[in-house]
């Protein structure tokens, strides 16, 4: 019997929720399900210092400890790997797990399915899956990202809410729900079909062009502009912050500094910046926007 090994790492739980349904469709006993844990677990929720404290390490994907993990065989014909982007980056557990010596032995020409959970940005860290996920040996063929729709302000205030305080509601009783929503975290279960179906046929290679297909895969040019430009910031805080913060004072105030900025820039800089960005040049280059989004919708990596 064909074997598929399903790993991921869910903090608030929301995850584990996508990947059950996403596993509906198929055969239970095909599936070997692995959820990863951290030797030390983070806290949840989130102390406001505790997380933007993570930022230079997911940027600069370091390996951090997990508990054991056993595999219970040695090669598989398929594997799907359930993340959540922390900074534009893997989660920390996600890139520990990439980067371990017996998964990679199990990624080697092994075909590779991934499923995202997030709050709007995903294309940087898809990147990063991209390129370890080659590096290993590994064939990317499948990406399922199902994101917060609300708008990129409001779902940074409903996620913060949920993450520091640990409770999914609606923040003031206003706010819309945090995170991914109930109707798109069901919609895992169609993915899931999507691909069993592909396995079945030996037809993976050509899975994410059904999974393109169904159209509810879209990147917003706002995220689009965003991430293009975030990125290099984030790697020059995380450079500032791992080389100046060589005391734990030094280094939590520079990343006190750092919850300010991204602050700021997230919710007085991007809007400004979006609305030039949206009269000025994105009328004039319709083209290069759709192949950008064309190329991270896919499953190709540039690296």
């Amino acid at each position: 019997m064909k074997k598929i090994l399903v790993v991921n790492y869910s903090q608030s739980g929301q995850l584990n929720e996508i990947i059950d349904r996403f596993l509906i469709p198929f055969d239970p006993e095909t599936i070997e399900r692995l959820q990863i844990q951290p030797l030390t677990p983070f806290v949840f929720p989130w102390t406001s210092d505790e997380f933007f404290d993570k930022m230079p390490e997911c940027v600069h994907e370091d390996v951090i400890e997990l508990k054991p993990v056993h595999f219970s065989a040695e090669r598989y014909e398929l594997i799907v790997i359930g993340y959540q982007p922390w900074f534009l980056s893997p989660s920390l557990p996600i890139t520990a797990l990439l980067k371990m010596p017996a998964f990679q032995q199990r990624l080697r020409d092994t075909p590779v399915v991934t499923v995202i959970g997030g709050r709007n940005m995903w294309l940087n860290s898809q990147e990063s899956i991209k390129k370890l996920v080659k590096d290993a040996g590994g064939r990317l063929v499948g990406n399922i990202p199902l994101m917060d729709r609300t708008s990129n302000l409001i779902s940074a205030v409903t996620i913060l809410h949920w993450m520091l305080t640990g409770r999914k509601e609606k923040k003031w009783g206003v706010f819309p729900m945090p995170g991914v929503s109930q109707q798109d975290i069901e919609s895992a279960a169609g993915f899931g079909a999507i691909v069993k179906n592909a396995f079945e046929r030996d037809e993976l290679d050509g899975v994410q062009q059904q999974i393109l297909a169904t159209g509810r895969i879209q990147i917003p040019t706002d995220i689009l502009f965003i991430e293009q430009r975030a990125k290099k910031l984030f790697r020059i805080w995380a450079n500032l912050i791992k080389t100046k913060g060589t005391t734990p004072a030094r280094r939590k105030r520079l990343v006190g500094f750092f919850k300010y900025y991204l602050l700021i820039a997230l919710f007085m800089v991007a809007p400004l910046l979006l609305t030039v960005y949206n009269l000025l040049i994105a009328p004039f280059s319709g083209n290069a926007i759709k192949k950008k989004k064309e190329y991270f919708c896919g499953v190709e990596t540039k690296l």
